[in-house]
């Protein structure tokens, strides 16, 4: 996979992680844990910068997804964002989350625009799908300002924080569908 860098605006760009980055991102984390645990059902298995590092190096490895990227915002660690990539059915999911004190600028719309126009131009891709918390209102939103298609209600599609349950709406997006 070819390293991303893909600037946002003049103070912000997405960029493909390296492992000198975990113990950054592991911060965030932690100063997020409580609002992540939430939505997120990689929180309890993310405990440490060694995790993080985990993660990344597997998602280097892997010759098509573009999983382990953040979102920087002068040189800091802002939140994250990928795209798993599946060849097979010529499809990708979409998936992010920004830290609280980043809330509220756009980032995270701006970033996955990025992604879906390489999604869709470089890549080739037809759909591109996201899930977002049915009570999620922050990233359905950002799905709903993309011009994702609500496609219904996954139950219990999500295990979080705690054990806990949570239904996901399913949205979508098709090729055509972009401008």
């Amino acid at each position: 996979m070819t390293p991303i860098y893909w600037p946002i605006d003049d103070d912000a760009v997405v960029r493909t992680f390296t492992p000198d980055d975990a113990e950054e991102v592991f911060a965030l984390v932690e100063a997020n844990r409580a609002r992540l645990e939430a939505w997120m059902p990689w929180t309890e298995s993310t405990r440490s910068a060694a995790d993080v590092v985990d993660f990344i190096e597997r998602s280097l490895a892997s010759e098509h997804d573009l999983e382990a990227n953040g979102i920087w915002v002068d040189g800091r660690a802002a939140g994250t964002i990928g795209l798993r990539v599946n060849l097979l059915v010529n499809n990708g999911e979409l998936g992010y989350w920004i830290g609280e004190e980043f809330e509220g600028r756009g980032l995270v719309t701006r970033a996955c625009r990025l992604f879906i126009d390489h999604a869709f131009g470089e890549l080739g891709l037809h759909r591109i799908s996201l899930h977002a918390g049915v009570e999620n209102r922050r990233s359905r939103a950002v799905a709903e300002r993309l011009g994702f298609t609500e496609e219904g209600v996954i139950r219990d599609g999500d295990r979080v924080g705690g054990g806990r349950y949570v239904d996901l709406v399913a949205y979508g997006l098709l090729e055509h569908e972009w401008s």
